[in-house]
C-alpha cells in the first residue's frame, strides 16, 4: 500500500479548548465507501467525541460524507464507529474519564501505511482565562520570531 502519513482531517479547536494530557492512536472500523470518501480527503472531526461503553471505545459525530460514486451501499455520514485499541488502553481511557473534567477528544484522522487511524487525546477543559493566556503566549512568540527575522535582514 502507501507508506507514511496522509492526514485527512485535524481538530484544531481541540488543543485550543482542552489541555491534552495523553494521546492515543486508535484504528477505526470503517465500511468501504467511508474509506473511499476519506481517500478523497473529505471528513470533519471537529464536532466528534469519543466514549467508552461496555469495554469498547466508540467515536460519534465524526462526519464522513457519503461517497460520491456510491450507490445503495453508501454509509450514514454521522454513524457511530468502533475504535480499535488495546484492552489496557481502553481501561486507562475509562478510568481517566471517570475523573471530573476529563473527556476524550479526536485530534486527527489520517492514513498510516494505508490504514485509517484516529488520534485521540484525553483532555481537560480550559477556562476562558487559560485560552486568553495561550493566545497571548502564541502572539508574543510570533512577534519575537518576527523581530528576529527583521534583525537578520538588517544584519545581512
Amino acid at each position: 500500500m502507501g507508506d507514511g502519513i496522509k492526514v485527512v482531517a485535524t481538530n484544531r479547536a481541540a488543543r485550543h479548548d482542552f489541555f491534552i494530557d495523553d494521546v492515543f492512536e486508535a484504528g477505526i472500523v470503517l465500511t468501504g465507501t467511508e474509506v473511499k470518501s476519506l481517500r478523497q480527503g473529505r471528513a470533519v472531526i471537529g464536532d466528534g467525541y469519543v466514549y467508552v461503553d461496555g469495554g469498547e471505545a466508540w467515536a460519534e459525530n465524526l462526519h464522513i460524507p457519503e461517497y460520491s460514486q456510491g450507490t445503495w451501499t453508501n454509509h450514514a455520514p454521522r454513524r457511530k464507529r468502533k475504535l480499535l485499541l488495546h484492552t489496557h488502553e481502553i481501561e486507562d481511557l475509562q478510568q481517566r474519564t471517570r475523573e471530573k473534567g476529563f473527556t476524550i477528544v479526536p485530534l486527527r484522522l489520517y492514513f498510516l501505511n494505508g490504514r485509517a487511524k484516529l488520534e485521540i487525546g484525553i483532555g481537560r477543559g480550559k477556562k476562558l482565562h487559560d485560552k486568553r493566556q495561550a493566545l497571548r503566549e502564541k502572539q508574543d512568540k510570533r512577534e519575537a520570531q518576527r523581530s528576529i527575522g527583521v534583525q537578520r535582514r538588517i544584519n545581512t
